[in-house]
């Protein structure tokens, strides 16, 4: 039998809480990061999708994604290399190069 651990439980984010997810593609799983999850978050309500990725050079690419309210799916926003400066859905400065 197994045991749950209500303590845990009670600590999970509801997706209702959540503004941003950032998804950082792992070799091996790159179906279910690229595809599977980024809509598991849209069909929960999440805003803001950000996938982060290693370019064939090794620098980080970052692809963000706004959800369509209209259609409950993402559309693209910008792509990013160098770096990440956005102003929604909160202001933020990444230096990708530092990471």
């Amino acid at each position: 039998m197994r045991t749950v651990n209500r303590t845990a439980i009670a600590r999970w984010t509801r997706p209702e809480h959540v503004l941003l997810v950032v998804e950082v593609v792992s070799p091996g799983s790159e179906t279910t990061d690229r595809i599977v999850k980024a809509d598991q978050y849209a069909k929960a309500g999440i805003q803001f999708y950000w996938r982060v990725e290693q370019a064939a050079t090794g620098a980080p690419l970052v692809y963000t994604y706004i959800l369509d309210p209209a259609t409950g799916r993402y559309r693209d926003s910008e792509i990013f290399t160098g770096v990440v400066k956005l102003a929604a859905p909160f202001f933020v400065e990444v230096d990708l190069g530092r990471i």
